[in-house]
């Protein structure tokens, strides 16, 4: 029996999204989930950081709201903004549909920017419409 997918598969979907990007692909090796704790630089690491579902008038949900945080993992400073970009590029105004799951819509939604642990970092977060 196939399960069906939800919201808590978007990150697969942004995943597919990234690695079938030819700039992105070009310019990072992986793309993990949550955390990544002896990874080579460059990748990106994404986690779902909330779901809010909406409710149709009878209660069931018929979208949800996902906001999703990217983090761009670079030993260089300049490297890490233009890994950033092209991610802006393959996500931003995109929809999409992998292995089933869809999403009506992707949405920068904020940026930051920060260093540990010897590495840039380029943060970006995504409201998604699933």
């Amino acid at each position: 029996m196939e399960l069906c997918k939800s919201s808590l598969s978007t990150g697969a979907v942004i995943r597919a999204i990234l690695l079938e990007d030819k700039t992105v692909a070009s310019r990072v090796g992986k793309v993990y989930p949550i955390v990544a704790d002896s990874a080579e630089l460059p990748y990106i690491v994404y986690r779902r950081a909330a779901l809010e579902p909406t409710p149709s008038k009878s209660g069931m949900p018929v979208s949800d709201h996902i906001e999703m945080e990217l983090q761009c993992c670079t030993a260089d400073y300049g490297e890490g903004v233009e890994l950033a970009e092209a991610v802006r590029m393959a996500l931003d105004h995109v929809s999409a549909e992998h292995d089933g799951q869809r999403m009506r819509a992707c949405t920068l939604i904020g940026a930051e920017e920060d260093y540990q642990e010897d590495a840039f970092i380029q943060k970006l977060t995504f409201d998604i419409k699933i």
